[in-house]
């Protein structure tokens, strides 16, 4: 019966515990071998050669740096102890709740407090030696008990150093995207991202080029989180390296970018993008849509809103060996508006589980004549909040809005205070 007992437990010890299963498990051991100890000291009165040779045989485990053999001489020290208090109810226990599993699961979580625990096996021999069985028993459960609180404060200090690193790599994503500063000649700009996970796939950008254009981007990592925003970091490297040498189409200019992309990335990741490239001179929008969501040009005249979409003309990034891509040019106007989004903005869900969509967007925009970017930004994450209210944000939100103005430079602008603490 024991040995199918522990049979059964070690065909799970490839899951590692949890930390509230591993603390359960030792609060129970610790009233295990309070008992244990205490019932087994007239035995050991006189008789503790083999656990001292055990205790030993422990410290020179840990001089070694060998917790493998350290953790065995441990386990064989409270199995002996227990095997000494001659309760089959006690060994059975024991074996049920796997404890030599859970002693091997926990050694590598508190390796650092291994010699504190290792001198306290000497009171514990001492008192046994002595035949004090209440001291014994005590002075076990108090050994099972600061190993438990060795793991609280190694889980503890484990979540103490992922937050502090999150909050690091919060920062390194947000450097990921353009600054403030930068001012843009005709195009009054106001953005806005929140991922959904602190750090996300979403990705926007504005830099100068050669001749007066601007290189303006967004796009959408398929997956969230740190991938994503590793994923994204690279795009926006390729992407930005690319540009910057001479090309006199930007379908081939992102054809180069798919080949890198594909060559660095892992094959269950990809992003769509829409890249264009802006003269302000001109007005003239130079773009290539790979697999994004069409940006919008609103044109208002007289009491109509036209609505132009920029069309998607070839796959994700990432996707696809040799994929093809096709460049096309908008011919902008004074006070147009240009609208970019990621699918977070239009995907976003209610209680019902409906989602914003297309047209509520388009209608929202046609009512937007005479609004500032920023403005238009506000009122779409008004929308989308009031739509799915008490529902958690599920997806990366971004939103890029640029108007066309007679001459002047503008400053691009960033949407966050209260809705980077919504959940939208």
């Amino acid at each position: 019966m024991t040995s199918s007992n522990r049979g059964a437990k070690r065909t799970n010890a490839g899951i590692p515990p949890s930390p509230k299963e591993m603390q359960d498990a030792y609060e129970i051991r610790a009233a295990l071998e309070e008992v244990g100890g205490r019932a087994a000291a007239p035995a050991l009165k006189g008789n503790t050669t083999a656990l001292q040779r055990e205790v030993e045989a422990m410290r020179a485990a840990f001089d070694r740096l060998d917790l493998d053999s350290f953790v065995g001489h441990d386990i064989a020290f409270h199995r002996n102890i227990l095997e000494a208090s001659q309760n089959k109810v006690l060994l059975r226990v024991w074996d049920s709740l796997a404890v030599d599993l859970w002693m091997r699961a926990l050694i590598g979580k508190i390796s650092g407090d291994l010699p504190e625990l290792v001198e306290s096996h000497y009171s514990i021999v001492d008192a046994l030696e002595k035949g004090r069985g209440r001291e014994a028993g005590l002075l076990l459960r108090n050994h099972v008990e600061t190993a438990l609180e060795f793991l609280r404060k190694s889980e503890s200090e484990f979540q103490r150093v992922l937050r502090s690193d999150l909050e690091d790599a919060k920062e390194v994503h947000k450097a990921f995207f353009p600054q403030e500063n930068l001012s843009i000649p005709g195009l009054a700009c106001e953005t806005f991202n929140k991922p959904a996970r602190g750090i996300g796939g979403d990705y926007y950008d504005f830099f100068p080029l050669q001749g007066g254009r601007w290189g303006i981007a967004i796009g959408d990592v398929c997956g969230k989180g740190i991938g994503g925003a590793l994923f994204m970091a690279s795009l926006q490297a390729s992407l930005r390296a690319q540009a910057m040498h001479t090309h006199s189409d930007l379908s081939n200019l992102i054809a180069d970018v798919d080949r890198l992309v594909l060559a660095a990335s892992p094959k269950h990741l990809y992003a769509s993008l829409f890249y264009s490239e802006y003269a302000p001179a001109t007005r003239v929008l130079s773009y290539v849509n790979a697999g994004h969501n069409a940006p919008l040009i609103l044109r208002w005249k007289d009491s109509g809103c036209d609505v132009f979409h920029l069309e998607s003309s070839g796959t994700a990034l990432g996707l696809l060996e040799s994929s093809q891509f096709s460049s096309s040019t908008f011919q902008l106007e004074k006070g147009d508006v240009f609208v970019a989004y990621t699918d977070g903005i239009t995907e976003s869900e209610n209680r019902c589980g409906e989602l914003w969509g297309q047209e509520r967007l388009e209608t929202l925009l046609r009512a937007c004549r005479d609004c500032t970017p920023a403005q238009i930004v506000e009122r779409i994450l008004d929308e989308i909040l009031v739509f799915g209210k008490d529902c958690s944000q599920k997806d990366d939100v971004t939103l890029v809005v640029a108007a066309v103005k007679d001459g002047g430079v503008y400053r691009l602008h960033k949407t966050e205070s209260l809705y980077l603490s919504c959940g939208i």
